[in-house]
């Protein structure tokens, strides 16, 4: 089932996960382990991330660095399988324009569509590997590109001319960024680009998260002004370690509450900070439930527990 009839369908606040492959020889216990502790709480949908080569410097015996490229965590369209027919939930993996070219991008559409897979979020994603691409193949520089290629192969448009090519059937989902994405100049010229998503066929977003809900009203305000129709939904984080006031604003270019970075400077230890955490992402679904909102959606990874104590408070149907 496409997300977006999930949306239309539920009468009841729901939620949505985020997770990510084990990294490369890790255990796929870890994965079952993970989707069977949130069963309870009925995930709709379950994103899983997808990640592109990147380039490793390896010391040999010799002494002699050799530049490696290799995908850390592989295995996104097998965990796929696993989530749709193994646990009956609705896999949306993530396609990405750095890292894949176009033709790829096709093959990886055909294999997703064989295995009844529907639902597909696209991502620009992070350029860690930028090795140009043979003179034959075609890449997509943003995600509004991987949008429109996926779009055309939902009409059975595909990029060589086939006869009587059969339709595929993804429902596209993007992202959003209340606090803007980094590359753009200013928060109207991102909201440009969100609503040229829409245009090119994307049924719904998924925000960056936030820790202040302010930024995620202003920014739906705007973008109901801008002629961006389609549902956003909140993405939510549990903030669990004292590390993540740095990390987290580091890796996506989000700011956290003054409030909330001073209760957890004061905590005495990362146990602190987990509860410090649990309290104030309960309060961001509360208030979000409150004015209406009907999905939310956790970046969980592989670590569930918080999200679990979480929930046994956030008493949902």
């Amino acid at each position: 089932m496409h997300v977006l009839e999930l949306i239309h369908r539920e009468n009841s606040p729901f939620i949505s996960v985020e997770i990510i492959p084990p990294k490369r020889g890790g255990r796929i216990q870890q994965v079952y382990d993970a989707v069977e502790s949130l069963l309870p709480y009925r995930p709709r949908y379950i994103n899983i991330t997808s990640h592109a080569a990147e380039v490793i410097w390896q010391e040999q015996a010799d002494g002699v660095f050799r530049r490696r490229v290799k995908r850390r965590s592989p295995g996104t369209f097998g965990l796929c399988a696993v989530i749709k027919y193994k646990y009956h939930i609705e896999p949306v993996p993530h396609l990405l324009c750095h890292g894949f070219t176009r033709e790829e991008t096709e093959d990886a559409l055909i294999e997703l569509r064989y295995l009844g897979v529907e639902n597909v979020l696209a991502l620009q994603g992070e350029e860690k590997y930028a090795k140009p691409p043979r003179p034959d193949r075609t890449v997509n520089h943003y995600a509004v590109e991987l949008v429109e290629q996926i779009s055309a192969m939902n009409q059975g448009r595909y990029l060589d001319e086939i006869t009587d090519a059969e339709p595929t059937n993804f429902c596209i989902g993007v992202a959003a960024y209340p606090e803007k994405h980094y590359q753009s100049p200013n928060l109207s010229f991102d909201l440009l680009n969100l609503k040229r998503k829409q245009d090119a066929g994307a049924s719904y977003a998924i925000t960056q998260m936030f820790f202040d809900n302010r930024f995620y009203y202003e920014f739906l305000h705007r973008a109901r002004e801008t002629g961006i129709h389609i549902p956003i939904i909140p993405g939510i984080k549990i903030l669990t370690k004292r590390e993540h006031i740095y990390s987290l604003p580091r890796a996506f270019h989000i700011t956290l509450p003054e409030p909330l970075v001073s209760a957890v400077m004061a905590a005495k230890d990362d146990k602190e900070v987990l509860e410090i955490g649990l309290e104030w992402a309960y309060h961001q679904a509360v208030e979000l439930l409150a004015h209406g909102v009907k999905n939310l959606h956790f970046y969980t990874m592989l670590y569930t527990r918080p999200l679990i104590r979480l929930m046994e408070k956030l008493k949902l149907d």
